[in-house]
C-alpha cells in the first residue's frame, strides 16, 4: 500500500451543500415530535372507545405524561453538555419505545379498527379494546426483538461486486466493511471485542470503517473502541470521520484510530498493487466537516484524488450516501458508505430516504459508479433494530475480464 496524496486541504474546496429539507425539517422536530410520538398512542390506547374504569385510564394517562416529559430531559441531560450516560440510556429506550407505539397505534388503530369494523367484529368498545391490546402485544414483541437484534454480533453480508475497470491481477480482492459501531452510553467493550474476532474470519486484504465510531469523545469511549487495534487485515486497515465524530471532538477519533493501527483517510488516498494492477483506495471527511468549524476537516474529492492516475479504478470511503453526486460525477468505481442504519427502526427508513439517495445495499449512480450502503454495525440512540438489521459486509471485488 502506497500512501500518494497530499494530506493539506485545498485552498478551493467547494463551497458546503445547502441544508437539505431533512435538515430544515429537523429544526422543528424537537418541539413537535415528543408531544406526537406519546399523544398518539395514549388517545387511540386509552381513549378511543376503550371506555376503561376510570382508574385504568388515570394510570395509563400517567405513564403517557411522565414519558412526554421524561424523555426529552433524560436526553437533553444525557446527551447534552452533562454527558450522563444513564440518563441517556433512559431517554434513548424512551424515544425507541414511544416511535414502536406510535407506529402501530397509527396503523393498528386506523387498519384493525376498519378491518373489525367491516368484518362486523364486537361492539364500538370491543373493537377498541381488541386494537390496545393488538398494539401492546405488538409493540412488546417488536421490542423485545429488537432489542435483542441491537445487541448481538451482526451477522456477515457477503456479496461479489463486479468493476468494470478492475483488472485481473485485483480479482478476488477481499474488502471487509464495519461503520456506525456508536460506541456509547450501553458499555459494549465485550461487543466490540466480538464484532472484531468475527471481522477477522473474514481474512480480507482491505478493512474499512466509514465513521460514527462513537456518541462521545475518543478519551470517553476509548475502553470500548480499543478492541478495533486487533482487527487483520492482509493490505491496510483505512477509516473515514462521520457526522457524530464531529459532536464530540473528531481530531481525537482520528489521532486513536491513528494510534491502533488504523489509515485515516482523510482527503487522500492509497495505492493498493497486487498482480501487476493497482487500485486506489480513496476517502473524505464527512460532509458536515467544514460546518464543524474544525481547522482542516472538510469533505474534499479533489483532494482525495490529486495525484492518483485517471485511468485506475477508484474505491472510495465517504460516511454519507449523498456523497455519491460527487462521487459518480467524478467517475468513481465504488463508494462505501453507511450512516442510514436502514431506518434502523421501521418505518423510518421512508424519512432517511428524503435526505439519503439510498438507505441500505448496492445501487448504480451515473455511467459506472457503484453505491455500497451498509446497514450499520452497531445502532444509535434507541437499542432496538426493526426490520433492520446490523451487518458487517464483505465485499468481494470482481474483475469483468478474469473468467475470459
Amino acid at each position: 500500500m502506497t500512501d500518494t496524496s497530499d494530506t493539506r486541504p485545498a485552498e478551493d474546496e467547494a463551497r458546503a451543500p445547502r441544508p437539505s429539507r431533512l435538515h430544515r425539517l429537523m429544526r422543528f422536530i424537537p418541539l413537535i415530535a415528543p408531544v406526537l410520538l406519546w399523544s398518539v398512542p395514549c388517545w387511540v390506547l386509552l381513549y378511543g372507545g376503550q371506555h376503561w374504569p376510570a382508574a385504568v385510564t388515570a394510570a395509563g394517562t400517567a405513564l403517557f405524561v411522565l414519558g412526554l416529559v421524561g424523555m426529552p430531559i433524560s436526553m437533553v441531560r444525557g446527551h447534552g453538555r452533562r454527558q450522563q450516560d444513564r440518563l441517556a440510556i433512559v431517554g434513548d429506550t424512551l424515544l425507541g419505545t414511544s416511535w414502536v407505539l406510535f407506529t402501530w397505534s397509527v396503523l393498528l388503530g386506523v387498519l384493525l379498527r376498519l378491518a373489525l369494523t367491516v368484518a362486523g367484529v364486537g361492539d364500538g368498545q370491543g373493537r377498541a379494546r381488541l386494537v390496545t391490546w393488538a398494539v401492546l402485544g405488538i409493540s412488546a414483541v417488536l421490542l423485545a426483538w429488537g432489542y435483542t437484534e441491537a445487541r448481538r454480533v451482526p451477522r456477515v453480508r457477503r456479496l461479489d461486486v463486479q468493476l468494470p475497470r478492475l483488472g485481473t491481477g485485483l480479482d478476488g480482492l477481499r474488502v471487509a466493511l464495519i461503520t456506525d459501531t456508536h460506541y456509547g452510553p450501553l458499555d459494549r467493550a465485550r461487543w466490540s471485542e466480538r464484532v472484531c474476532e468475527t471481522v477477522n474470519t473474514l481474512e480480507a486484504d482491505v478493512v474499512c470503517h466509514t465513521g460514527d465510531i462513537a456518541d462521545g469523545t475518543a478519551e470517553r469511549r476509548r475502553a470500548q473502541a480499543l478492541p478495533l487495534g486487533t482487527v487483520r487485515a492482509t493490505r491496510a486497515r483505512v477509516y473515514v470521520t462521520g457526522n457524530h465524530e464531529y459532536y464530540s471532538e473528531a481530531q481525537g477519533w482520528v489521532d486513536l484510530m491513528d494510534e491502533l493501527g488504523w489509515e485515516p483517510l482523510r482527503n487522500r488516498h492509497l495505492l493498493l498493487e497486487r498482480g501487476g494492477d493497482t487500485l486506489v483506495v480513496a476517502g473524505v471527511d464527512d460532509v458536515t466537516a467544514e460546518s464543524s468549524g474544525l481547522a482542516g476537516h472538510r469533505a474534499h474529492l479533489d483532494g482525495a484524488l490529486s495525484g492518483a492516475d485517471p485511468d485506475l479504478p477508484v474505491l472510495l470511503l465517504a460516511h454519507q450516501p449523498k456523497f455519491i453526486d460527487r462521487a459518480a460525477a467524478a467517475g468513481i468505481d465504488l463508494q462505501l458508505s453507511g450512516h442510514t442504519h436502514g431506518g434502523q427502526i421501521w418505518p423510518f427508513h421512508y424519512l432517511v430516504r428524503i435526505d439519503q439517495p439510498a438507505v441500505a445495499g448496492l445501487s448504480r449512480h451515473g455511467a459506472r459508479t457503484l453505491l455500497y450502503t451498509s446497514r450499520g454495525t452497531g445502532f444509535w440512540g434507541p437499542p432496538f433494530r426493526v426490520f433492520a438489521p446490523s451487518e458487517i459486509t464483505l465485499l468481494v471485488l470482481r474483475s469483468p475480464r478474469a473468467d475470459a
